[in-house]
């Protein structure tokens, strides 16, 4: 233990100097000749702003760039919240267009004055990638009607933060950061028509994000769904600005937007309901159906079974559940440890829940979303079915887990599904199976979770937890053998005869980085069987 702690403090003191060298090497003028290196080019290929509405969240309230204080605009700290929106130059998308050009040219200028040489702070990557893109894209305010000498600025500035890019790249942690950034260099090599630097370098590089980052089926390897649609996101953007500029869409890109489509449609799009699983928060995808919708893609995905996830549905109930093994350990960092964990949406509505995913933050609020008493499914003595260990600011896989066995039934009178895991399988001696019935003509489901010991071991104490949305209102019955739920206008009856079952009170992160209490309902006991039988049953009254 004390040798792994010392060699832990090694790796960080290395990393530390690490980046004190390359911090010194960037701001040197080796680097600033290096990313200096421009062409004399026009601006040809000037993309539409609109085509960036999937990514942007607009305001209602358009506003114009003369009622800013020009003269405080880059006086914030920072350290400060509004540092990197006012950076990244995306705020650009929601000022009015008949807002002055020469208003917004000049902010342009004096970031330009102000931060034209490399700036830690001001040229973080997804920072600069989102800069690029912005400028580009509100051409025009950000470039028609300039004089001859800003243009110069202006395209040199494009080109330099575009080759910083590049430099940049391969040492981006994100996969996310790395997507918006080759969307930037692609669209640089559009605008100026400069294939060999940009274009081409753009497109080979995403092809080598996309060969370790997605596997056969087309869907991430991290198992996070709102990475995937982030993903299909940006790969339409890519799309788009080929079309729009008369370039050839490269095959790749339409293969993947067909894969990345067909979960879009299978998670959302069948559901219309955000499934939080691992990593996955609530958002608004309504506007980006609209969007698709507007640009003429339709995707379609009628499986029961995919990539690790069962979801089935009919008009009134849907029934989602994880039954995928973890994911490797070099793409789990937004991984949650909710195998076998269930969600049950009525009309629309969510029944039972999980309690969704902290990305960034408070870290105590991170490492508490990736536990599986954040899920509905089953703890074993206050552990979790996968362990974690930190880096840095990221809590990646230490253990994982491997799904042992799977299937399901969908029949008009009759669902099942029914999987198990090896997750506690190393420390207790235990495989996790969950069995799911539900009958439509009844409104009932009924589960059973069984604890299949290998070997006997000491008696332990188990937990099941079943996650509400925090709209939703319990009440245990007198006989305390059942709790009743209300879901808006429909009741629904909460049963386990044999083992004790309480109401208990939890954190909600389904709303992104935000908080707020729950309650869940909790069954507990001890395993002292070979074969733990833990029955519950959920009656729609």
């Amino acid at each position: 233990m004390l040798l792994n702690g010392f060699f832990r403090t090694f790796n960080n003191i290395i990393d530390i100097i690490g980046e004190n060298f390359k911090n010194i090497y960037k701001n040197s003028s080796f680097y600033e000749k290096k990313i200096s290196k421009t062409l004399e080019i026009d601006f040809n290929y000037k993309p539409s702003p609109h085509l960036l509405s999937s990514l942007i969240n607009y305001q209602n309230k358009k506003y114009k760039i003369d009622e800013l204080d020009l003269n405080i605009i880059w006086e914030n700290d920072s350290k400060s919240r509004e540092f990197k929106k006012l950076n990244n130059f995306f705020w650009f998308f929601s000022l009015d267009l008949k807002s002055s050009k020469k208003s917004a040219q000049i902010v342009i200028s004096d970031w330009i004055h102000k931060n034209g040489n490399y700036k830690k702070k001001s040229w973080e990557f997804d920072i600069t990638a989102k800069r690029i893109i912005s400028w580009l894209s509100n051409h025009h305010l950000t470039y028609n009607e300039s004089n001859d000498e800003y243009k110069s600025i202006f395209n040199h500035m494009i080109q330099k933060q575009t080759n910083h890019l590049i430099n940049e790249i391969k040492n981006s942690k994100s996969l996310e950061d790395k997507i918006i950034g080759c969307s930037a260099i692609i669209l640089v090599g559009l605008s100026y028509k400069i294939e060999k630097n940009y274009l081409n370098f753009g497109l080979n590089f995403l092809k080598k994000i996309l060969k370790h980052s997605i596997d056969n089926q087309g869907f991430s390897r991290s198992r996070n769904i709102s990475q995937q649609i982030f993903y299909l996101k940006y790969f339409i953007l890519i799309r788009e600005w080929f079309k729009e500029s008369l370039f050839e869409v490269p095959e790749h890109i339409d293969e993947t937007i067909y894969y990345l489509g067909q979960a879009y449609a299978y998670f959302w799009q069948n559901t219309e309901v955000n499934l939080l699983f691992n990593g996955n928060n609530n958002s608004h995808n309504q506007n980006f159906d609209n969007y698709l919708k507007r640009l003429g893609y339709k995707f379609k995905n009628d499986r029961k079974d995919y990539c690790g996830y069962t979801i089935l549905r009919n008009k009134k109930i849907c029934l989602a559940m994880d039954t995928g093994s973890s994911p490797d350990i070099n793409y789990s960092e937004d991984y949650q440890s909710g195998a076998l964990s269930f969600e049950i949406i009525s009309k629309g509505k969510k029944l039972i829940s999980n309690c969704g995913y902290y990305k960034k933050g408070n870290q105590k609020f991170k490492e508490l979303s990736k536990s599986s008493a954040t899920h509905s499914t089953l703890v074993i003595d206050d552990n979790s079915s996968c362990k974690f260990l930190q880096k840095k600011d990221m809590w990646i896989l230490k253990t994982g887990l491997k799904i042992t066995e799977k299937n399901f039934v969908f029949d008009k009178n009759y669902w099942k599904i029914s999987a198990a895991h090896d997750g506690y399988l190393k420390k207790y001696n235990s495989i996790h199976k969950r069995n799911i019935e539900f009958y439509p003509d009844q409104m009932t489901f009924i589960g059973i979770d069984q604890i299949i010991k290998k070997k006997t071991n000491n008696n332990y104490k188990f937990e099941i937890r079943f996650h509400l949305d925090p709209s939703i209102r319990l009440m245990k019955t007198q006989n305390n053998k059942s709790i009743l739920i209300e879901l808006d206008e429909e009741g629904w009856k909460f049963t386990c005869d044999n083992y004790d079952i309480n109401i208990d009170n939890g954190l909600y992160f389904g709303n992104k980085n935000s908080y707020i209490e729950n309650q869940n309902i909790f069954i507990s006991g001890i395993s002292n069987n070979e074969e733990e039988n833990i029955k519950w049953e959920i009656k729609k009254i």
